[in-house]
């Protein structure tokens, strides 16, 4: 819940279920403190950047409870809490939006869009792709490999190896053959998963590359539209996919929701360019501001690329950088993109 105050911004724990079967103070105590913890740590952060800059300039104060309703098994998991207690946590946002709304903070219709990767919970030994799976097993045998041929030297010549360390290899080996039977487990659930990948603490979490990490992490790709006149966040979408090409449209449609207009521009950085999701946005009315990648490595290998090519829209072709016309020759279809073929016939041997 959202409300107006004089001075302040506060985040409490409203309520908290009692005791459960079995649970004992204690027990109780560290699940109020971790509600607490999930809501300072995860609800907070966000909320009080939205509530200081509506104090900063109106004097505003905005307070938000929290209030737990329904107790969850595994409290120490703030994917199940954010999951188990999703419903209240967009309306504490949808109220916040509606309140910017009333006080009239979206007069400008601009909005840009962006995203983040948060770190799930999930730890990366525990997530799976089929590329980490065959990796794991390939070790895994290896050892086994290893562990075999220690054995059969100490079948060859008991003296060389002791019977303690005879012991201790066994002991390891079904060790190992328990986490190979673990591991193909979990392959069958990878063949079943439809972006082949398993996260087994945080379900819904996926590997994702960041700039600035050499290896993948586990996380949530966050979207956000934030509006330029206040940089208030007016929409957000919390998604598992690692790229952003298919975020553009919706994202543009919450915000212009969100905002309660006709008309809206959106920004958003190259990531998100999409021949699919422009059309969309111009469909619905909004006016999308994308920066095109280049896909074409021609030039460092110094050669002409697209760029270098004057597109004639009332022809419908191409002049060359040596002024020769590139006619439209014919079109098709490519992994679910429409690309169009182009080439003058003054230059056949040039690639």
């Amino acid at each position: 819940m959202a409300r107006l105050r004089t001075a302040g911004v506060e985040l409490n724990i409203a309520r908290v279920d009692a005791l459960a079967p079995g649970e004992s103070v204690l027990q109780y105590m560290g699940r109020c403190d971790q509600m607490r913890t999930y809501a300072n740590g995860r609800c907070a952060p966000v909320c009080m950047r939205r509530a200081a800059r509506l104090y900063d300039r109106f004097r505003v104060t905005v307070t938000v409870t929290v209030t737990v309703t329904e107790r969850s098994d595994d409290v120490l998991n703030p994917a199940d809490f954010r999951k188990d207690n999703g419903t209240a946590i967009r309306q504490v946002c949808s109220q916040f939006v509606a309140l910017c709304r009333r006080l009239r903070l979206f007069s400008e219709a601009l909005v840009a869009i962006d995203s983040s990767k948060f770190k799930a919970v999930n730890n990366s030994d525990r997530a799976f792709t089929q590329g980490k799976l065959r990796g794991r097993m390939q070790q895994l045998e290896e050892s086994v490999g290893r562990y075999l041929e220690e054995l059969d030297r100490a079948d060859r010549s008991p003296t060389l190896v002791s019977e303690e360390r005879t012991t201790h290899i066994k002991k390891k080996m079904r060790a190992i053959k328990a986490q190979i039977r673990r591991l193909q487990g979990i392959g069958q659930q990878l063949a079943e998963a439809p972006d082949g990948q398993v996260s087994l603490t945080d379900p819904d979490a996926r590997c994702m590359a960041t700039s600035s990490r050499s290896s993948p992490v586990v996380a949530y790709n966050v979207q956000t539209a934030v509006d330029a006149q206040h940089h208030l966040i007016v929409a957000h979408e919390v998604t598992n996919v690692g790229h952003d090409r298919q975020a553009l449209a919706p994202m543009a449609e919450q915000a212009r929701e969100a905002m309660g207009t006709e008309k809206l521009t959106a920004i958003a950085d190259r990531g998100y360019f999409s021949g699919e999701q422009l059309l969309k946005c111009e469909q619905q009315g909004i006016t999308a501001l994308v920066s095109k990648p280049s896909t074409s490595n021609n030039r460092s290998q110094g050669l002409f690329d697209k760029r270098d090519f004057e597109y004639l829209p009332e022809k419908d072709e191409y002049r060359c950088p040596a002024g020769e016309r590139a006619i439209h020759r014919f079109t098709t279809v490519e992994r679910g993109q429409t690309i169009h073929k182009y080439w003058s016939s003054a230059c056949p041997d040039v690639p």
